[in-house]
This record gives structure tokens, sequence and C-alpha cells, in this order.
């Protein structure tokens, strides 16, 4: 058993690694060319093209959670057990502050010739939103901000249970990822304007744990009123309410004689 959860950890671990690593680094482009290598449409097809690759380097294994939010989700309507839902997080946390790391790495240079050496969170010069999300200035914390990561998550959630429930019309076999990530295109190109839709407890978090420790310092937890804790906290509710509302509209509602 725990040999089995070592393996599921380490394909969680190089799945959201794989994720944040392409997400990540998008955004680093756009953001540090000033808009002369990339825009808004290249960070929605880009990010969901991560997503397409963090699923088929990991879906084998263990079906490819790469975020707390759907981990819970599966725990709290599939069946999928409360005691690995910790340790998946744990791993998909670790992940996206590795990939975090990577980026850095590789654009590091960039960075200094954007900002001058001066680590800035927002603002002209601000590259903290490379890494994390962070809210538009008139979008409130509370409810503002929270409903915007409940909707986005809630809506990830519901189609996702729904692309995969062998009862409907599944995916087919072998293009679920590719079916994902077009969803987290669409879901970045309708709701992404409020706050960056992270709908990822692990993408967000992870990232901005490692812009603390990197040298953009603690204002990566006060800017944006403490928008911090919003893309944790919200996604997971989403997560569970929206696949409370799959099964309510669809996946309790199959003729009797379907398994």
């Amino acid at each position: 058993m725990q040999k089995g959860l070592s393996r599921e950890l380490l394909a969680e671990f190089f799945g959201t690694f794989i994720l944040i690593v392409f997400g990540v680094g998008v955004v680093a482009q756009v953001v540090l060319s000033k808009h002369g290598a990339g825009d808004s449409l290249s960070i929605n097809v880009a990010w969901g093209l991560a997503v397409t690759m963090g699923c088929y380097v990991s879906a084998g294994v263990t079906g490819a959670h790469l975020n707390p939010a759907v981990t819970l989700a599966l725990a709290a309507h599939r069946k999928f057990p409360w005691g690995k839902v910790l340790p998946y997080s744990l791993a998909q946390l670790a992940g996206a502050f590795v990939a975090s790391a990577v980026v850095y790495l590789t654009y590091h240079e960039a960075i200094n010739a954007f900002d001058g050496g001066v680590r800035q969170v927002l603002g002209a010069q601000g590259t903290g939103g490379i890494w994390a999300t962070y809210p538009q200035p008139f979008l409130s914390t509370f409810p503002g901000g929270f409903i915007d990561q409940v909707v986005g998550t809630a809506l990830l959630i519901a189609v996702i249970f729904g692309i995969t429930d062998s009862r409907n019309s599944p995916a087919p076999a072998g293009l679920a990822p590719v079916v994902v990530g077009l969803l987290v295109v669409l879901i970045g190109a309708t709701f992404g304007f409020n706050s960056g839709y992270a709908i990822n407890p692990a993408r967000d978090f992870g990232p901005r744990l490692f812009t603390f420790v990197a040298g953009w310092g603690g204002e990566v937890f006060t800017a944006g009123n403490a928008w911090w804790w919003v893309p944790i906290v919200a996604p997971c509710v989403g997560g569970v309410l929206g696949g409370w509302v799959y099964d309510l509209c669809v996946g309790h509602r199959f003729p009797s004689h379907q398994s």
C-alpha cells in the first residue's frame, strides 16, 4: 500500500509540475516581453495545453487530479479515499513549487531586465502575477472574489464529471486530457478577467509560496486585500459544489438499468 501510494504521489507531483511549468512559463513570457511575445489568448491556450500535458504524463497512475479541488470533489462524490486527499494535495503543491523555481531560474535574467532587480508584486514593474493570481482593483475579496473562484471551479468539476462519466457521453479513449484542456481554455476565456482563474489551490499557493521565499516577500500575502486565501478555500468549495450539481442534474438521473 505504501509503495503504491508513493507511486501515486510521484505521478501527482510530476503531472502538476508539468502543468505549472508551462502555465507559469507562458505568463512569464507575456509579462516580461511586455506583451510582445504573447497576449491573453496565448495565456488561455497555453494553460489549456499545460493541463492536457500534465494529464497525459500522470493519468495512467492516478487519473491526473493535479488539483486539490479535484481530489476533494472525487472524495466527496466518487468514493476516492479520504486518507489520500491530504497526501495528494501536498504532492500537487510540491510540484507547483518546484515548477515555479524552474520558471524563475529560466527567466531570471529577463526578470532582472524587466524590474531592475527590485522585486515588486503589483504595479507597472510588478512580476508577482507571473506566479500567483491577484484580483482586479475593483474586485472585492468577499463576496466578489470568492464567488468568482467558486463559480469557475464548480464549472470545471461539473464538466469533468460529465466528460468522464461512462454512463453519459464520455470523451473517446485517450482523449479526455484534450477535452479537459479545452475546458480550461474555455474557463480562462470566459471567467479569467476578474482574478486570473486559479481554480486550483496548488496552482496558486505553490507558486505564491515560492515568490514569498524567492524575494517578493510578505506582500504576496497582503496584496489585493489579502487575496491569497481565496484561491485556496473557494476552489475547494466550488469543486464540491460542482460535483453535487452534476450529480443532481445528470449523475443521478440515468435510467436505473444503466450501471
